[in-house]
């Protein structure tokens, strides 16, 4: 998914380090002209986000996108509910996969392909406390090997 073209403009880490990604959805987003030109200067925060799947829409919530500076009067909200655009298919899978236990829809990153602002939708598996200790544990040991090969 990750072409030449797509150029990144804010990245949930949080979501990789507190979730398991079973599934990844790209989904476009619906957007005022201020919120465009703060996105192009890398102005978004997606820590808290989530996507709410609403009758046969879906909408990414506690998302915060700058103010533009040079806005003025017709500036945006920064927290405002923003639509996403997802085939109705898409949608009716990802409420099917999304009610089941432990589930939630949580962006990944926006970025920009071909001009379009763009969110990537993970279907995501809280993980417990000792799931992050096991990888961190794995991580270290690959470290360690990785060491040990290089003498």
């Amino acid at each position: 998914m990750k072409d030449s073209k797509n150029r990144e403009v804010a990245v949930n880490r949080r979501a990789f380090h507190d979730y398991f990604v079973d599934e990844q959805v790209e989904a476009g987003l619906v957007l005022t002209g201020t919120e465009v030109k703060s996105l192009r200067l890398g102005r978004c925060n997606l820590r808290d986000g989530y996507v709410r799947i609403d009758g046969h829409e879906a909408w990414l919530e506690n998302v915060h996108i700058s103010p533009y500076e040079q806005g003025g009067y017709a500036n945006h909200e920064p927290m405002r509910s923003r639509k996403l655009l997802l085939h109705r298919a898409q949608i009716a899978s990802l409420v099917g996969k999304a009610r089941q236990k432990g589930y939630t829809l949580i962006p990944l990153r926006v970025y920009f392909a071909r001009n379009h602002a763009k969110v990537e939708v993970g279907l995501c598996r809280g993980k417990r406390e000792y799931d992050k200790r096991q990888v961190l544990a794995a991580a270290d040991a690959k470290r360690e090997m990785e060491r040990a090969l290089k003498r």
